[in-house]
């Protein structure tokens, strides 16, 4: 049997089977290939039908176990998930459920099944439709779920799933003109000067992409670079730079950037961004503990962490991950940022940055740095920025970003950011 053409539902379809079945991160098989065959509209539609699924799997789990008597095979279960959120979403039941029988047909190991996926997908274009919103939020594993209602309580932890669930909007962010673009590309111009659209679409066609005009950069992550305030001439580096929007900020504003990451596949994406934006920074594949360059005017440390923060964007975080990484990430925090902190000069500022909830990757960090350096200090005014709300700042000086911030204006990324001098 010849093997059919990819579609948007089969690439997503085998996204969630590498997700939920290998503990696989949705970027990184878009990143090594998994949607190449399919055409740039396809490719965003593929990606969106898997980020739907994912966020809405608890509910669709529980709309379909009332018509199975036990789970099928996982790449079943994924196109009998997938179909549910889609019909539940409102999408053309005859196409759906069509394509998911067709997709199960192909399948040497499973085309017995085309019958029951069929029949239940049948029962869910009539029921999930009416039934979907009177499910229970989706939560977040136990395992996540702990550390986070510890932090910051149950209805903080509450309102984060509610943000998780609703998405995450497209935010853009332009070199120059924010006020003309927002008006050219339908968008929102943010308090804290990003631009926000509803409306995703095919990123690549908007107008200004090829133009290298903007780029896309969630609202919380462009906030490190304008809290480091780069000046024009200055020497700054970007540390863990990957995927780049950071260093397109610091070049934008005419800095002389050199960017690091250990990565030489996302590297080559950072140039790729500043060649279709026409900026400019040395690119340096290498690792961050290694680097001997500078000293520097000013760093930007946005260091590896559990992307906690960023879950209302990638649902896949807490299939792929169990926490058990979360304390080698502290470590090695704390060692880039004592190494960093070498390559400065005197008069030199840093900003340390992850995209986490979790305060032993923020607010922790810090209190400690401050205790292994005690010439160290937390420079407060650095985030008196337009749109950031006094009532983010911590006790310790630093900024506190969370995905419940901002319930009218769509919400933001969870982040953590403080600017340290000597």
């Amino acid at each position: 049997m010849k093997k059919p053409a990819p579609t948007a539902r089969s690439a997503a379809v085998h996204l969630l089977d590498r997700v939920l079945g290998e503990g696989r991160l949705m970027s990184d098989l878009i990143a090594g290939g998994a949607l190449d065959a399919l055409s740039p509209q396809d490719r965003a539609r593929a990606q969106r039908l898997a980020t739907d699924t994912l966020r809405g799997l608890e509910r669709a789990d529980r709309l379909l176990s009332r018509h199975l008597r036990k789970a099928p095979p996982l790449p079943v279960q994924n196109v009998l998930r997938l179909a549910t959120v889609e019909l539940a979403q409102g999408g053309d039941p005859h196409g759906v459920v069509n394509e998911a029988v067709e997709t199960i047909s192909h399948s040497p190991r499973h085309a017995k099944l085309k019958g029951l996926v069929n029949a239940v997908l049948r029962k869910m274009a009539e029921e999930a439709p009416r039934a979907w919103r009177d499910l229970r939020l989706p939560g977040l594993p136990n395992w996540l779920r702990g550390p986070l209602t510890e932090a910051w309580g149950k209805g903080a932890v509450a309102a984060m799933e509610r943000a998780h669930f609703a998405g995450a909007p497209l935010d853009i962010t332009v070199k120059s003109e924010p006020e003309a673009w927002a008006e050219r590309l339908g968008a929102t111009l943010l308090p804290t000067g990003s631009l926000r659209r509803t409306d995703f679409g095919q990123v690549s066609a908007l107008p200004g992409y090829d133009d290298g005009a903007w780029w896309v950069q969630d609202a919380a992550a462009a906030l490190p670079v304008a809290i480091l305030n780069p000046q024009p001439g200055e020497h700054i580096l970007d540390l863990c730079a990957a995927p780049g929007g950071k260093t397109l900020q610091l070049a934008a504003a005419g800095a002389k950037v050199t960017a690091l990451d250990l990565s030489e596949r996302r590297m080559t994406r950072v140039a790729e961004n500043l060649a279709r934006t026409g900026l400019a920074a040395t690119c340096v594949v290498g690792d961050a503990l290694d680097h001997q360059g500078g000293p520097y005017d000013a760093i930007l440390l946005d260091a590896p962490c559990s992307a906690t923060g960023t879950i209302r964007r990638h649902p896949d975080l807490p299939h792929a991950k169990d926490g058990s990484d979360f304390g080698a990430l502290i470590t090695l925090q704390a060692a880039m940022l004592d190494h960093a902190l070498t390559l400065l000069k005197p008069t030199g500022r840093l900003v340390f940055c992850t995209c986490s909830l979790l305060p032993d990757e923020g607010e922790c960090q810090i209190e400690e740095a401050l205790e292994r350096h005690p010439n160290l200090k937390v420079e407060r005014a650095a985030l008196a920025r337009p749109g950031i709300d006094p009532g983010w700042i911590t006790e310790e000086g630093g900024l506190r970003l969370r995905p419940d911030y901002w319930p009218d204006l769509g919400g933001l990324d969870g982040f953590y950011i403080a600017c340290l001098r000597r």
